[in-house]
């Protein structure tokens, strides 16, 4: 019961960050990104990303292609 409640709230912060991926993705033209980072679901443009990855934000190595890998959603 319990990890049916866990389920029902995680798809409602999913959609959630869905749609505001979406939205800034018409309101600004830049791809976003829905990930999990540190536990949480965040939206992520890729333009950011690239620079937490030059700011050496993650592990050595870790490219883009990676995080398109991991993402939940990815607007066009």
């Amino acid at each position: 019961m319990l990890k049916k409640i866990k389920n029902i709230l995680f798809n409602r912060r999913l959609r959630r960050a869905i749609r505001e991926a979406n939205e800034l993705s018409a309101l600004t033209g830049l791809r976003y990104f829905v990930l999990i980072l540190d536990g949480n679901l965040k939206v992520v443009s890729k333009r950011r990303l690239k620079q937490l990855i030059d700011s050496r934000r993650f592990r050595r190595g870790t490219t883009i292609h990676d995080f398109e890998k991991l993402a939940l959603h990815i607007t066009v």
